[in-house]
């Protein structure tokens, strides 16, 4: 049975392929997927980073970007596999958001 982020053969409308720089929470996202996965004993491989996308409910999916996927995905294993908690997910995502809100 497809899956609702399965768009293979679907009409999805035009691809836009304007190139664009990456803003720099993306790139450390993609920094952290490969420091996380490609390292002589990985914490995780990239097979449980497209599980945890696909998983996503479909709304979730609809609303989140392509990198913001990845970070839900790498967050959501490193709970599972006891790397982190999510409280401890929860503290410093508080904490980042209060040292944007202080600098704005």
């Amino acid at each position: 049975m497809r899956q609702y982020h399965d768009m293979g053969g679907l009409d999805a409308g035009p691809v836009d392929r304007t190139e664009h720089e990456n803003d720099l929470w993306e790139k450390r996202i993609d920094g952290l997927l490969v420091a996380l996965s490609v390292r002589p004993d990985p914490v995780m491989r990239v097979d449980e980073l497209r599980r945890g996308i696909e998983s996503l409910p479909a709304d979730a999916y609809d609303a989140m970007t392509y990198y913001e996927r990845w970070m839900h995905s790498i967050a959501a294993i490193m709970v599972d596999k006891g790397v982190l908690t999510q409280a401890e997910i929860d503290a410093r995502v508080a904490e980042v958001k209060a040292r944007k809100t202080e600098a704005e």
